[in-house]
């Protein structure tokens, strides 16, 4: 499929030396709803989570996370080795991980913590294990809920230097503590953050596939020879640019600074959120107007340019046949579409919608795209994304 990329300005982007920390794998922090595991926490446990690196090299820094616990949070040991099948790692590749110097850590409710770094070994695209043993009571958990994942969580004590999988009795579909993965890469010129909602996170992808569509960014970056970009995924199901929900995450607008232009290597961010703003609001008192949204983009990219990062708008999906689908709904979609695609606003544009759309009915997602709900894409779908996003429009000039 042809690439897609309807506006691009020659704003240069922040400035990365190939060889600098770049956030390789990433995944939004959010709260814990009630009556959860995640509320429920953990206690002598370790939990075996597996990630997916976009770009390699050869050390690493681990962030973990407390943002949203309720008490200090004790770590007591984490490892980090090549995933084996399931909940197993390659044997001889286990590496201690350490938090100034010790294995320990203790993170303050609200705060994240930075590991030192890590020599090892980091193939791109190929499947991390971060084992993290939890002493005691944790309390409320942050987590990224929809981690199209099968990650692990053992029975009780430190197994996090096992290579065995005997001991990892309960499979969760979460990520827990774990939100970033720094690689010093000599190949990665900057990142590239995706900023968004259920789409971008690869809700209805193939769990366990990697196949949501800024993997699929990544493997095409990857396949290229020179400079590359890291891909950092911030998607959170059910998020939206103007309103904070328990279940969805704060808003766009209030996680900006953390989960993008905070983001080690930053460069680019390419923005796909506005549907559920839209959708959630249908037939409300307090109905979301394009001109609010618009409003919502005009304070992304002002806050991006300030902080010298590029900033790229994707238009919104169609959504006709999904459940929170209204007439209404469906104009104000096409009216902000219509002002990412005209307005020279963002530093240029990708046309998912022009992609994914059933060319006999473009109010609705292309059948062979459609995951079934009519609002998510198939992992065909997420390949189609990706491929519309024109490459140089996010690589270093010097290519």
């Amino acid at each position: 499929m042809a690439t897609i990329a309807v506006f691009v300005s020659s704003r240069p982007a922040a400035a990365a030396r190939r060889g600098s920390w770049v956030t390789s794998w990433s995944a939004s922090p959010q709260i814990a709803t009630p009556r959860t595991l995640a509320a429920a926490g953990f206690d002598d446990q370790t939990l075996r989570e597996i990630i997916l690196p976009s770009v390699g090299g050869d050390e690493i820094r681990l962030e973990m996370t407390n943002v949203f616990g309720a008490s200090a949070l004790r770590i007591g040991h984490v490892t980090v080795a090549l995933a084996g099948l399931g909940a197993s790692v390659v044997p001889g590749t286990i590496h201690p991980v350490t938090f100034g110097g010790r294995p320990s850590a203790r993170i303050p409710a609200g705060e994240q913590a930075l590991s030192d770094p890590v020599r090892i070994h980091v193939p791109a695209l190929q499947d991390l294990a971060v084992s993290v043993y939890l002493p005691g009571r944790t309390g409320r958990a942050t987590l990224h809920s929809a981690a199209q994942q099968v990650n692990w969580v053992s029975a009780a004590g430190d197994h996090a230097a096992e290579a065995g999988s005997a001991a990892f009795t309960a499979a969760v579909p979460s990520w827990y503590y774990v939100s970033g993965l720094l690689v010093q890469s000599p190949e990665a010129a900057g990142t590239v953050v995706a900023l968004g909602d259920s789409i971008t996170d690869g809700v209805q992808s193939a769990v366990g596939g990697n196949d949501r569509w800024p993997n699929d960014l990544a493997r095409r970056l990857d396949g290229l020879a020179g400079p590359t970009l890291a891909v950092a995924d911030e998607g959170i199901g059910g998020n939206r640019v103007l309103a904070a929900s328990r279940c969805c995450g704060a808003s766009a607008l209030a996680r900006f600074a953390r989960d993008a232009l905070d983001r080690p290597g930053v460069r680019d961010i390419i923005v796909l959120e506005g549907i559920n703003d839209i959708g959630f609001s249908a037939d409300s008192d307090t109905e979301v107007s394009a001109a609010q949204l618009i409003a919502g983009y005009q304070q992304l990219i002002t806050r991006a340019h300030a902080g010298g990062v590029r900033i790229f708008g994707a238009t919104l999906l169609p959504f006709q046949g999904a459940g929170y689908y209204t007439p209404a709904g469906e104009a104000t979609r096409e009216a902000v579409n219509t002002w990412i695609r005209t307005s020279g606003a963002f530093d240029g544009v990708v046309d998912f919608d022009t992609v994914m759309r059933d060319p006999a009915d473009p109010l609705r997602l292309n059948p062979a795209y459609d995951s079934g709900d009519h609002l998510h894409p198939n992992d065909v779908g997420y390949q189609a994304m990706a491929d519309a996003i024109n490459l140089q429009m996010l690589l270093p000039p010097s290519r």
